[in-house]
């Protein structure tokens, strides 16, 4: 059973959402988050990327970091940037990219349910990027964006999703990435708590660093007391952390590509050894048409590699995968990327960048080689996750993506410190 709740969110007063709304933290680098604040203090990147308000040489894991984060969010609410909600609620979320259009949930969702497993996962986490976003939380004392989690389609859920999108909408405006994003203020709360509750399981899509993250500050707020005066045990602020619920069959997947660089390889070499792995040709277009095919672009010229179908163990919901066949046939054994997770040589780029950017960077780094890859679909994303499988890291990019400081749940108005 999957258990969801209203909460008492932060928000923006809705003639500032489009101002305030801001892409996730992890999309963007240090410049970028500079660039699309640039000239917007309301900007929940301020929040969010902290380190673009200090000197472009501070550490992004600096004390100072996360203090400026819990004072940037401490402005916008003295100034009535954002405001509380005086009762808690739940809110319909819905985003329009071109022809596609998906619609969620926004809850908060149980730390145990994570924990325990009725929230699955697919993907292992870092560390230091666990690290970043604990610390963050403890901080601003608020879990600032939700967590993207999908479950299998429930069409008894369509009919409550359109009778609220009826109503007239809290937030509506176009980002500036042609995103259109909507959302609602559901007007009878308990429904939606009564029809998840026959929703078996749900699955983290997209935020796995910061779903681990709420569950570490929850354990740290446990420890400390924070929250938990006058609530019950397990039923704290601290024990419930964001979501956005979406269906499965709504939800899009881009490819996550590859580029690898300063290989130290001649790459006439390597398209020869290319050649051997399966079906090499010249092709004029950069997307791969099928699993089991992969594009690759060097020394000016795109190519076709085609996996021979029958040397794929289909039945491994793993080893199957794409992204496991190039790490496997190509990246390791050729270009000596033993460890995707850590080779600095080894850059992703999300599919939503087109495949010109691979293009532009390779031509602009002698020795790099760029990889188009086929999408990982939402199925094989639900099977590895069922199957208590964890998926090579990097293998999903979703798109359109939520945005960051429409709603933020507050675990507690006083931030609470932790050092590194």
């Amino acid at each position: 059973m999957l258990r969801v709740r209203p909460f008492h969110a932060i928000r923006p007063l809705p003639n500032l959402a489009a101002r305030v709304a801001s892409v996730p933290y992890d999309v963007v680098d240090r410049d970028e988050a500079v660039r699309l604040a640039e000239g917007n203090p309301h900007s929940f990147l301020h929040v969010i990327r902290s380190e673009i308000d200090l000197p472009p040489e501070t550490d992004c894991y600096a004390d100072d970091v996360y203090a400026r984060a819990a004072t940037n969010l401490q402005r916008l609410l003295s100034e009535g940037v954002l405001v509380r909600e005086d009762k808690p609620c739940l809110y319909l979320y819905r985003l329009v990219m071109g022809d596609h259009s998906q619609v969620g949930l926004v809850c908060c969702c149980h730390i145990e349910d994570y924990e325990a497993g009725v929230i699955k996962k697919h993907e292992r986490t870092r560390p230091d990027k666990e690290d970043d976003r604990t610390r963050h939380m403890l901080a601003i004392g608020a879990h600032p964006g939700p967590v993207l989690l999908t479950y299998r389609d429930v069409p008894a859920l369509g009919p409550l999703f359109r009778h609220d999108m009826n109503s007239r909408p809290l937030f509506h405006f176009d980002a500036s990435d042609g995103v259109t994003h909507t959302v609602w203020t559901v007007l009878e709360p308990d429904v939606y708590r009564e029809a998840f509750a026959s929703v078996p399981c749900a699955y983290v899509a997209d935020g796995h660093h910061r779903i681990a993250s709420a569950a570490r500050a929850a354990a740290e707020w446990r420890r400390t007391g924070a929250g938990s005066v006058g609530e019950p045990a397990g039923n704290s602020e601290h024990d419930w952390f964001l979501a956005a619920l979406f269906p499965a069959g709504e939800l899009t997947i881009l490819p996550y590509n590859r580029l690898v660089t300063g290989i130290g390889l001649d790459i006439a070499d390597v398209v020869r050894r290319l050649g051997e792995v399966g079906r090499f040709t010249v092709t004029d277009d950069p997307r791969p048409p099928r699993p089991g095919t992969f594009c690759v672009y060097a020394d000016g010229q795109w190519r076709r590699l085609e996996l021979d179908a029958a040397s794929i163990d289909r039945t491994d919901p793993v080893a199957s995968l794409d992204v496991a066949l190039l790490q496997d046939r190509v990246l390791q054994p050729i270009l000596g990327v033993d460890d995707p997770r850590s080779d600095p040589r080894l850059s992703f780029v999300g599919g939503v960048r087109g495949t010109e950017q691979l293009q532009q960077r390779v031509d602009a780094e002698p020795g790099a080689i760029a990889f188009s890859l086929y999408p990982t679909s939402i199925e094989q994303l639900l099977t590895v996750a069922d199957a208590g499988l964890f998926m090579p890291p990097k293998s999903t990019w979703f798109e359109p993506k939520l945005r960051s400081g429409l709603l933020v749940h507050e675990v507690r108005k006083k931030a609470l410190a932790m050092s590194r």
